[in-house]
C-alpha cells in the first residue's frame, strides 16, 4: 500500500502557494477586464477514487462554493453530490474497496483538526475519530481490501499512530467499527508505507529539513530497523513496496542534488537505484497489479509524469493526450483505467479517464468559466536572474496583454509560502485577475525553495528575512529592466512565510517596494516558533533547526521579526487574516496592523471569522481579492476605480 498517494504529511512550516524585453511587431490586442467573481468562477476540483466497479470517480468539488464530495459516471458524465456541507469543507478520500460507501475528511472553520468520516450508502455520515481534539489522516486500504488504515493522535496529541479499522462488507454501518493499533508512534518515527502482507511497515523521522532518516518494522517481531545510515544530508521519503514485499521503494538525494528512485531489499540489505532525472522525483508508486510505473518529477515548476511498463521497463505510450500539464494520475485496480488532471497557468484542471485497452481520452470536467475567453488569459513563463552573490533565482513571470508601445505598467512580486513552498505554473485565479486588470506579477522562487536542489533549498537556512529577502530585492531590479515595468511602483505580495516575506520587506528594505500585500504572515518568530501546533512535535527539531530555536536564537530571532521593527515601516499595506489559523495565530496581524497604524501608515486588515490558513470559502476568497485590487489600484497603481 502507498501512503505517500494518499496522506503526504507536511513538513514545511506553512503554507504554500523564459521571456522576451522586446516589443513585439505586432501591437497585442487589450484583453477584456473580468471580474474576480468570473475568474473564481471556476469550479475547483481534486482527488480521484474509482468506485469498485470501475463505472464512477470520486472527486472534491467547490461547485456549491465550498468544497464537498462529489462522484461522475465515467460513460455518461453524469454528476452527483454526495455530501452537503455548507458550512465546513469536505474533502473525498476513498471509496470503499468493495461497496459504494465513501471516506471523506473535514475539519471546522480551518482549525486543521481533521476528522474522519464514513459516508453509508444510504447517506449517513459516521465520524470514526470520538475524541474532537485529535487529528486523523487517511492511509488507504489493505491490499486484501479487509482493512482501512488510518493515522491519529489522539493517544498523545505529539504523535500519529497507525490504526487498522476492519471494513466487512456485512457489517452495520452506523455501529462503532472495529479498530486496532497497527503501529504505536512513541518517538516521531511517522508511517509512510506499508506493504501488501501488512507485514512492513516503512517509518521516516525528521532531523532536519534537509536530513532524515527511514526505518523498517517488522509487525511480526516487533523490531524496527534504521535503513539509512548516512553521512552528511540526505532525505528519505518511502514509496511503496513490491507485489511480494521483498523490496522497499524510495525517494532520496543521497550523494545527488535531486531526489531519486532507489529500492532496499529486505532480505540482503542490498540498495539500488532504480530511476533519477535532471529535476526531483517527487513520487512514485506501483498499480495494484504491478503493470504500471507511475513516476512524477518537478520539472521546473511544472510537473512532467512518466508511466513504465514494469515487466519491460519500458515507457508507456499513451494515445492523444490533452496539452498541458498531467497531473494526479490514478490508475484503477483492473489496470484498465487511468484517471488524471490536465491543468496550465491559463486553465484550471480538469479531469479526464484514459482506456489503456482502447487508447480512448475522454474528459469528465469543463471548470472554467464560459465568460472568460481563454485568450484573455496569460501564460506564465520562467525566467532566471542573477541575484546578490551570484545565485541564479527561478521565477515566473506574468506579462499583461495590450501594453502599448512606450507605456509602463505597476508590477507585484508574489512570494509563495513554505518556506519550502514553490510556486508552480498552476492556474491561478488571484494572478489571472491581477494581470487582467494592468499588473505584471512576477512569481519569485527565492533561495530556500523547493524543486531545484538540496543546495538550492538549504540555502536560506537561518537566514530567513535577509538572503531570501535580498533575492526578492534583486527581483525587483530584474523588472526594472523589462522596458514595460514602471519601476516606482513595485509591490510585494505573498501568503503564510510569503506574508512574512512581505512584512520583512516593509520594515527592513522600506524603501524598495511601494506597497505590501500580507496573507497571514508571520510577524513575530518568537510566538509562532512556541505555538507551533502539538501534532507537529516529530518535526518541531527539524523546524528549530531551519528557523532557529525560540530560546537558544531568540536574539537573532527578534532581529527578523518585523513587529519588532515596526517602526521603519512606512509604506502602505493590507493584511488579510483567517480568525481559526492554527499556525500564524490571528494576534500576529492584530499586532501588526495596531504598530504601523501607530506609525501613521495607511493599513487595511480584512479578518474572516471562519476561516483559517488559507481560506477555503468561494466568498472569502473573492472577497479577498476584491480588497486587494482596490488597495492595489489606490496605492499602488494610483487610482481608485472600481472592481
Amino acid at each position: 500500500m502507498n501512503i505517500n498517494r494518499t496522506f503526504r504529511f507536511s513538513v514545511v512550516l506553512l503554507l504554500a502557494i523564459g521571456w522576451s524585453c522586446s516589443p513585439s511587431a505586432k501591437e497585442e490586442k487589450a484583453p477584456k477586464q473580468y471580474s474576480i467573481s468570473q475568474f473564481m468562477d471556476i469550479v475547483q476540483i481534486g482527488g480521484s477514487s474509482f468506485s469498485p466497479d470501475e463505472n464512477k470517480i470520486l472527486f472534491s468539488s467547490k461547485e456549491t462554493g465550498i468544497f464537498n464530495a462529489f462522484e461522475i459516471d465515467i460513460k455518461t458524465g453524469e454528476k452527483k453530490q454526495l455530501t452537503n456541507s455548507t458550512t465546513n469543507a469536505v474533502f473525498a478520500n476513498s471509496y470503499f474497496p468493495e461497496d459504494n460507501r465513501i471516506v471523506v475528511q473535514s475539519d471546522k472553520g480551518g482549525n486543521e483538526i481533521t476528522h474522519l468520516f464514513i459516508r453509508s450508502q444510504d447517506g449517513v455520515m459516521t465520524d470514526l475519530i470520538k475524541d474532537s481534539t485529535a487529528k486523523a489522516q487517511f492511509y488507504g486500504w489493505s491490499y486484501n481490501k479487509k482493512l482501512m488504515y488510518y493515522a491519529s493522535n489522539g493517544r498523545d496529541k505529539r504523535f500519529f499512530d497507525l490504526y487498522r479499522v476492519e471494513v466487512n462488507k456485512e457489517q452495520s454501518e452506523e455501529k462503532v467499527f472495529p479498530t486496532n493499533l497497527a503501529y504505536k508512534n512513541t518517538e516521531g518515527l511517522n508511517p509512510a508505507a506499508v506493504s501488501n502482507d501488512d507485514r512492513y511497515i516503512a517509518l521516516t523521522k525528521s532531523i532536519t529539513t534537509n536530513n532524515s532518516d527511514m526505518y523498517l518494522l517488522d509487525t511480526q517481531t516487533g523490531k524496527t530497523k534504521l535503513l539509512s545510515a548516512h553521512e552528511g544530508d540526505a532525505q528519505y521519503n518511502p514509496q511503496y513496496f513490491s507485489l511480494d514485499g521483498t523490496k522497499l521503494y524510495f525517494l532520496t538525494d543521497e550523494g545527488s542534488e535531486f531526489n531519486y528512485l532507489a529500492s532496499y531489499d529486505i532480505a540482503t540489505g542490498a540498495k539500488e537505484k532504480v530511476e533519477e532525472a535532471p529535476w526531483d522525483i517527487m513520487y512514485a508508486y506501483l498499480s495494484r497489479n504491478g503493470k504500471y510505473r507511475v513516476v512524477a518529477i518537478n520539472n521546473d515548476a511544472r510537473t512532467e509524469m512518466k508511466i513504465y511498463d514494469e515487466a519491460s521497463g519500458k515507457l508507456v505510450k499513451l494515445a492523444d493526450l490533452p496539452e498541458g500539464d498531467i497531473t494526479g494520475v490514478n490508475i484503477s485496480d483492473s489496470e484498465k483505467l487511468m484517471s488524471f488532471y490536465v491543468s496550465s497557468s491559463k486553465s484550471p484542471s480538469n479531469l479526464f479517464v484514459y482506456n489503456f485497452e482502447t487508447n480512448e481520452v475522454k474528459q469528465l470536467t469543463n471548470t472554467m468559466t464560459p465568460e472568460i475567453d481563454p485568450n484573455d488569459l496569460v501564460k506564465g513563463e520562467v525566467i532566471r536572474y542573477t541575484s546578490f552573490d551570484g545565485m541564479e533565482i527561478p521565477a515566473l513571470l506574468y506579462k499583461p496583454k495590450g501594453i502599448k508601445e512606450g507605456e509602463k505598467v505597476p508590477a507585484l512580486l508574489w512570494i509563495h509560502g513554505g518556506p519550502g513552498g514553490q510556486t508552480r505554473l498552476n492556474y491561478s485565479a488571484v494572478i489571472q485577475h491581477l494581470v487582467n486588470h494592468g499588473y505584471a506579477v512576477l512569481a519569485v522562487n527565492n533561495r530556500g525553495s523547493s524543486g531545484y536542489g538540496k543546495s538550492f533549498f538549504a540555502a536560506d537556512d537561518k537566514k530567513h528575512g535577509q538572503d531570501d529577502l535580498r533575492d526578492c530585492v534583486e527581483s525587483k531590479k530584474f523588472l526594472a529592466t523589462l522596458p514595460y515595468i514602471d519601476s516606482n511602483k513595485i509591490g510585494i505580495a505573498g501568503g503564510s512565510y510569503g506574508g512574512y516575506m512581505v512584512m520583512a520587506a516593509l520594515a527592513f528594505a522600506p524603501e524598495e517596494f511601494t506597497v505590501g500585500v500580507n496573507f497571514f504572515g508571520v510577524t513575530n518568530w518568537l510566538r509562532t516558533l512556541k505555538s507551533i501546533p502539538p501534532w507537529w512535535e516529530s518535526f518541531k527539531v527539524a523546524l528549530y533547526t531551519e528557523m532557529g530555536d525560540p530560546v537558544a536564537d531568540s536574539v537573532a530571532l527578534y532581529n527578523k521579526s518585523p513587529l519588532f521593527h515596526a517602526d521603519k515601516i512606512t509604506k502602505p499595506f493590507i493584511v488579510l487574516q483567517g480568525s481559526n489559523d492554527p499556525r500564524v495565530l490571528k494576534v500576529e496581524s492584530d499586532e501588526i496592523v495596531a504598530a504601523a497604524k501607530n506609525n501613521g501608515v495607511p493599513v487595511e486588515y480584512v479578518i474572516f471569522p471562519d476561516e483559517g490558513h488559507g481560506f477555503v470559502k468561494k466568498e472569502n476568497n473573492i472577497k479577498a481579492s476584491e480588497e486587494i485590487l482596490k488597495f492595489l489600484d489606490k496605492y499602488l497603481k494610483g487610482t481608485d476605480q472600481s472592481i
